[in-house]
């Protein structure tokens, strides 16, 4: 594979195109998940804003790719892709969304960016701890059975998907190796953001503590708002009718202050 082959592999999937959008919203997948998993977000999104979600290597459209085993080489598939679409004015509007596992994949890709003075103009995480307060874990080395009990137990994978012994078969690999990315992740030192920070989560999610959330405030010099929703961790899911004006809203606020102003209506 050329590098330029890479570059068109790696980057964002794009659903439904706003010739006129003035921002765009990269988000990333939870472990497990996919860039389709964000179509609905691409087609109920404002005139514009353009959604673009990533696609890991080893799932969807890029199925036949080999996963990646850890954060560093997660990030070295995906930056690429990132920084090949973002230049001059139209990195100024670009914000990451992540949830999950993605959250700390958008935050650290956002870091790389930041090296090269192009990172986004905000940052939206979901449902996951700051990475400095990153729990780890070992259920990338659980069997099948113990790994699909986790998945049913944070509910965020389909039920037809969960009846279907085949297609789990074939997508436990890329799950597992999510888990292994996260649950191994340690951020390196230093690169704190300067950008303002957006931290959702659900208050019954088992996965991430107000202690955890707040957290986020200390990984950026920027403003860090913090908002609590219910219904467990893929609250993004049950309560899609808040959540959904309160991320585009984040997108709407990291407007440069020169764009005219915003419908009042989504």
């Amino acid at each position: 594979m050329t590098p330029a082959d890479h570059r068109a592999s790696s980057a964002p999937r794009v659903f439904s195109r706003r010739a006129h959008a003035r921002s765009r919203l990269v988000c990333f997948p939870h472990a497990g998940g996919a860039a389709g998993g964000y179509r609905g977000w691409s087609l109920d999104a404002p005139w514009d804003v353009e959604v673009r979600a990533v696609q890991y290597p080893g799932r969807g459209d890029r199925f036949g790719e080999r996963t990646a085993t850890d954060m560093e080489s997660l990030l070295d598939d995906l930056v690429p892709g990132l920084s090949g679409g973002f230049t001059g004015e139209e990195s100024a509007s670009c914000v990451f969304f992540g949830h999950s596992m993605g959250a700390s994949v958008a935050y650290e890709a956002a870091r790389r960016l930041a090296l090269t003075g192009r990172p986004p103009a905000a940052l939206v995480v979901s449902g996951q701890p700051a990475p400095h307060r990153t729990r780890g874990g070992d259920l990338h080395r659980a069997t099948d059975a113990e790994l699909l009990a986790d998945l049913k137990r944070l509910g965020g994978t389909a039920r037809d998907v969960m009846d279907d012994d085949a297609l789990l078969e074939a997508l436990l690999p890329a799950v597992r190796s999510d888990y292994r990315v996260i649950e191994t992740y340690r951020p390196s030192p230093g690169g704190v953001l300067g950008i303002p920070v957006t931290v959702l989560y659900a208050a019954d999610d088992p996965e991430v503590t107000a202690e955890e959330a707040a957290a986020w405030g200390e990984l950026t010099t920027g403003p860090c708002e913090v908002e609590v929703f219910t219904g467990g961790h893929f609250y993004l899911e049950s309560r899609r009718e808040t959540v959904l004006p309160r991320v585009f809203e984040a997108v709407r606020a990291a407007l440069p202050e020169t764009a005219t102003a915003w419908p009042s209506t989504p």
